[in-house]
């Protein structure tokens, strides 16, 4: 199947490792112009180039940390400058810490905020313009399984990310007549570091965290990044073209809810 994204130019934060990176990976795979972002440089720079020697795409890797307003406003002005616009946003970043209310201080809060939601507001603020100018733009945000179901003690997790979904409904709402689809995906227990760090806070030997970790997935396993970026690279194809204002789970059927 010809998924149309030969050409498109697609913006992908915290792009260095795990979905962010599998996301990069796929759409240049599908012919997509890259730009890959992340706050360490040099995990940035091993990632663009193994994204660039095995799918022989552009790609345009520049260090940003998506919390910094000036950051997002240089990345997304680099982006317009080196191809001219973006089609496709993955907003994508690091999710806040674990913990419970009485342990939460005012800065722990706002930096939830910061990286979940006003992170995304920044980025889809900053590409809007070339996609309604073209008339064909396609944002996506990374969240999690906590948009559909409460996951315990991930509190600040579970207090921001559904507001982000929130937003991008209504986003989709108003953009549908530009020619621009607004989706939310979520994964769940995906195989990245930071599912891994669960390890280390557990104190469980590996085989044993694993173990524990699948008995509420009924699939029986974890998922890995390139199962969550095929569908994160559907939706932002032409394939998915009347696909809008969902939030899509990929967690091998973790979600017992309906909707």
């Amino acid at each position: 199947m010809d998924l149309g994204l030969a050409g498109k130019v697609a913006l992908v934060t915290a792009a260095s490792k795990g979905m962010g990176k599998a996301c990069a990976m796929g759409l240049a795979a599908e012919g997509a112009k890259v730009v890959m972002c992340a706050r360490t440089e040099s995990d940035l720079k091993l990632a663009a180039e193994e994204v660039r020697a095995k799918t022989k795409a552009e790609v345009l890797a520049m260090p940003a940390d998506v919390t910094r307003k000036d950051d997002v406003a240089a990345l997304v002005e680099r982006a317009l400058k080196t191809f001219g616009g973006v089609d496709i946003l993955v907003a994508n970043a690091g999710g806040p810490p674990r913990g419970f209310f009485e342990d939460m201080t005012d800065e722990q809060w706002q930096g939830a905020f910061d990286i979940s939601l006003l992170s995304v507001v920044r980025l889809v603020r900053g590409v809007l313009p070339s996609m309604k100018a073209r008339r064909w733009g396609r944002i996506l945000t990374i969240q999690s399984v906590s948009v559909k179901q409460p996951i315990p003690e991930l509190l600040l997790s579970n207090a921001v990310r559904p507001g982000v979904a929130g937003m991008m409904k209504t986003l989709a709402g108003q953009l549908g007549k530009d020619g621009i689809t607004v989706n939310t995906v979520c994964p769940g227990k995906i195989m990245t570091d930071r599912f891994l760090g669960g390890q280390k806070l557990s104190g469980l030997p590996r085989e044993e965290f694993l173990a524990r970790a699948v008995e509420d997935v009924p699939v029986r396993r974890i998922g890995t990044p390139e199962e969550f970026a095929n569908m994160v690279v559907f939706l932002a194809s032409e394939r998915a073209s009347y696909v809008t204002g969902v939030a899509v789970q990929v967690d091998g059927g973790l979600v017992r809810g309906l909707l």
